[in-house]
């Protein structure tokens, strides 16, 4: 069923490409390469444990903790855009 000028289809293709878009920048955030024995952030040893459990691991739990934080702060944005602001 299309809607206005839209065609057929064109509101699962936006769902589709904002799930494409998750998955994306989750896996940009993935680490890669060799762990490293001390933080690049605040210099600090990272556990022979957390390195083996997350290979590629560039920070300690500390400064992850911080930079999850940050990241989550950002939602993002609404392809569509809400219905109020289409009215203004």
């Amino acid at each position: 069923m299309a809607g206005g000028w839209s065609r057929d289809g064109a509101v699962q293709d936006q769902i589709d490409a904002s799930v494409e878009d998750a998955i994306e920048l989750a896996r940009s955030r993935l680490p890669r390469g060799e762990s490293l024995h001390h933080c690049e952030e605040c210099n600090d040893a990272i556990p022979p444990a957390r390195r083996k459990a997350i290979p590629g691991i560039r920070l300690c739990v500390s400064c992850q903790s911080d930079l999850d934080e940050q990241q989550a702060s950002f939602g993002g944005f609404n392809r569509r855009g809400s219905k109020d602001s289409q009215l203004r």
